[in-house]
């Protein structure tokens, strides 16, 4: 069961209920204008959900995907970290609801996702991948200490189209709690 706690958000396993607020992210053109998707239906949206439930059941788990909470327990954001084929490792992906941003809720949700993955899962290495136009989200990632790796070319295919992704990671002893 996950329960990560922020000062302002908290990352929580994905409810049924969460259905209206995952759309408010997932389905939002400006919050899914980076990912790796074009934005999602609410039913999309549920089946995510019904997903990350049958993961959590799974042993051992591999696949996180997490509700991001603010202190009412609004869902405001998602989050998802990915153990690798090699489980010294895990990636990890964000999104939050528009309105939210520019709070700094982003640096404090990646910190979150940092204790998790190293604390928690006793990780040695955390990535993510980002849009190279995504300055916000390098920004983030940059003041939790990760480091830009480099560029993968043509990496995935979305919005009719190829794009690059920026990888950036942190170690272990590199991460400060």
């Amino acid at each position: 069961m996950i329960d990560v706690q922020g000062p302002s958000l908290r990352l929580r396993e994905l409810r049924p209920a969460d259905v209206t607020g995952l759309l408010a992210v997932y389905g939002d053109e400006a919050a899914t204008r980076h990912l790796s998707f074009e934005p999602r239906t609410f039913d999309q949206c549920e089946a995510i959900i019904r997903s990350a439930a049958a993961d959590a059941t799974v042993k051992p788990r591999t696949v996180y995907m997490q509700a991001v909470a603010d202190t009412t327990d609004d869902l405001v954001g998602a989050a998802r970290l990915g153990i690798d084929e090699r489980p010294h490792s895990g990636q990890i992906g964000f999104a939050l609801r528009p309105e939210v941003w520019g709070r700094g809720l982003g640096a404090e949700l990646v910190g979150l996702l940092l204790t998790f993955g190293f604390a928690e899962l006793e990780l040695n290495r955390l990535w993510g991948a980002r849009s190279p136009d995504n300055v916000a989200s390098k920004r983030v990632m940059e003041r939790a200490g990760m480091i830009e790796e480099g560029r993968i070319r043509r990496h995935l295919r979305t919005r009719g189209a190829w794009r690059d992704s920026v990888v950036h990671s942190i170690l272990d002893d590199e991460w400060t709690p």
